[in-house]
């Protein structure tokens, strides 16, 4: 771990980490648990009010010094991410430790944008706002994007003058903790303190801490509540990204092979379907169903799934055997339904790793489990559709609201639809992931607030303060 701006072991001793591309165990980090997230803490305290009081365009040149460190150490995390994690490097990995750089910059370029504002109230007196960091902010990421989830947490928050402790995910920590020691020659020390450990352990312990002032979480919506609720005891404000069961929806003017790919992207198919933002419950009009699905498992039988570190994958393996356990019984139960077609994919009889092929299920009834809980995991559950009013209700009809992808050569229709989707997230026509700019975020279980934008960074980790000042002293009642 690293506390203080130096390396610190736990007393509760050793996690081994297991590489899911062979099932071998790949390393260990500290068992890090109450006395390891004290520490850290305390760190973080100390060293907030100088990092606060410091002039916001030299915390933005610390950042970007950070982020023209990262450049040159991209391939190594890259690697580094895919062995732990199992995403595939050339698809995925890659992308998001080059990721890093940009981000560090982008927010680099905001220190001086936590603006406040005047107020015409009264002609005798002055009265304004100020925006100002929080304190001491803990944050939690989980395993399956742990790069691209630690930076959008780190940079926007020490950009606006926070400190930060951050508990990674046990199974995929070593990555982030490369990323936090690259920072540390950079930052003073405390500023970025980074703990490993188990959720139950450290990561109720960092929840828990009367010392932290703000929360941030990315992970299931169980955990989310629970977090949430621990905020609750001190009143402290919190930040949720949490779980989503994402609709695609294809009109009938879009039966086109480009969609298709558009269609494979919003999936996450290439994250193994381990995303929060994966679009998991295609709707296809009843028009061009058969089409659209021939075209579809056309293209998706041509995925390579294999090795993560192999420039040929398309697709590693899911992160760990307890969600590799998790989501073989999805599939054997959304399967095992009567109407159900498994067109493509299913249970592996065997396999050296925790790999799964991407699984198609067709004609399934929005009311089954497969239909209405976040599987993570590539499998996609295909449901008809003829009305339009329908299509959106089933849509809606999800206690989710993350994101949405909306497939529509018509952009009356293709924004009428966007416009009532309920998701914090709507993408037309496109399927890529969340770029920088945009405000990022869920509503309904899926999550509060909002990331990747200068809108999250000042919603989520600074405070409006409002002041007032008598222009001529005595005056003013």
């Amino acid at each position: 771990m690293i506390v203080d701006g130096r390396a610190l072991l736990a007393q509760g001793g050793w996690i081994d980490v297991e590489s899911p591309r062979d099932r071998t165990v790949m390393g260990r980090v500290p068992r890090g648990a109450a006395h390891e997230i004290d520490l850290a803490v305390r760190a973080a305290s100390t060293a907030f009010p100088s990092w606060r009081d410091l002039r916001p365009a030299e915390r933005g040149s610390a950042l970007r010094r950070v982020a023209d460190a990262l450049e040159p150490e991209v391939e190594n995390l890259a690697r580094l991410s895919a062995a732990e994690n199992g995403n595939a490097i050339r698809t995925q990995t890659r992308g998001e430790a080059a990721f890093l750089v940009t981000c560090f910059r982008y927010f680099a370029g905001l220190a001086q944008e936590a603006k406040g504002e005047t107020i015409p109230i009264r002609t005798d007196a002055l009265d304004y706002t100020r925006r100002e960091p929080i304190g001491v902010v803990g944050a939690i990421v989980p395993w399956n994007a742990p790069l691209m989830l630690s930076a959008v947490k780190i940079a926007p928050a020490l950009t606006a003058g926070n400190t930060m402790v951050l508990k990674v995910a046990e199974v995929a920590p070593f990555a982030v903790l490369e990323l936090a020691r690259i920072c540390q020659a950079f930052l003073p020390p405390g500023v970025l303190n980074v703990v490993t450990g188990f959720g139950a352990e450290a990561g109720e312990a960092l929840t828990s801490h009367p010392g932290v002032d703000k929360l941030t979480f990315t992970g299931s919506t169980g955990v989310g509540r629970h977090i949430m609720a621990k905020a609750s005891e001190r009143v402290i404000p919190v930040s949720l990204e949490l779980g989503g069961k994402s609709p695609q929806i294809v009109y009938p003017d879009s039966d086109e092979e480009w969609v298709v790919v558009g269609v494979i992207a919003g999936m996450r198919f290439f994250r193994q379907g381990q995303s929060c933002t994966a679009g998991s419950r295609l709707f296809v009009h009843d028009d061009i169903f058969d089409s659209f699905m021939e075209k579809l498992i056309r293209k998706l039988s041509k995925l390579v799934v294999g090795d993560p570190l192999d420039e040929a994958s398309d697709m590693g393996s899911i992160t760990n055997k307890v969600q590799y356990d998790k989501v073989c019984e999805y599939i054997r139960d959304g399967a095992s339904q009567p109407g159900a077609r498994l067109m493509l994919g299913g249970v592996p009889k065997d396999s050296t790793g925790y790999f799964l092929r991407p699984t198609v299920i067709a004609d399934v009834d929005p009311a089954w489990r497969v239909a209405r809980e976040e599987i993570f995991g590539p499998v996609v559950c295909v449901i008809r559709w003829r009305d339009e009013d329908e299509v959106i209700a089933m849509a809606n009809d999800s206690h989710y609201g993350l994101a949405a992808f909306i497939w529509c050569q018509n952009i009356g229709s293709a924004l009428t639809a966007a416009h009532r989707i309920e998701a914090g997230w709507v993408q037309v026509n496109q399927g890529g992931g969340q770029f920088l700019g945009q405000s990022y975020g869920g509503v309904k279980s899926s999550g509060l607030g909002r990331e990747f934008s200068v809108d999250g960074m000042l919603e989520s980790y600074t405070v409006r303060k409002h002041i007032s000042v008598a222009l001529e002293p005595g005056s003013v009642r």
